[in-house]
């Protein structure tokens, strides 16, 4: 299942929250942590990082990967920390509401 836009920048906030991890690894990571039901095309997943970048949520920086591949790691910054909460909190009152729906059916 393609994870819904208005979901990414959570999930991405969740799996980073873990510590830092280039693109690749955070596509894998979700894929992984949802047993393989979620999956970030690099489509979405790459201009979500820039944006998160440009917003200050995230800091991102040139490494060398395990094997030596130039790769762009992404940590989360102190803001991104409060936006994770926010993104938590309102995710929580999202899924309280569409299980009320459902539970009158």
């Amino acid at each position: 299942m393609d994870v819904l836009h208005s979901t990414l920048d959570l999930l991405i906030l969740e799996v980073l929250a873990e510590g830092p991890l280039h693109g690749w690894a955070i596509s894998h990571r979700i894929r992984e942590l949802t047993r393989e039901a979620l999956q970030v095309n690099q489509g979405s997943l790459y201009p979500a990082l820039h944006r998160m970048e440009e917003e200050g949520v995230l800091r991102a920086e040139w490494t060398r990967s395990d094997t030596q591949r130039r790769v762009k790691l992404y940590h989360l910054t102190a803001p991104g920390t409060q936006r994770l909460a926010q993104e938590r909190a309102a995710w929580r009152r999202y899924t309280r509401a569409i299980d009320l729906i459902i539970a009158t059916r």
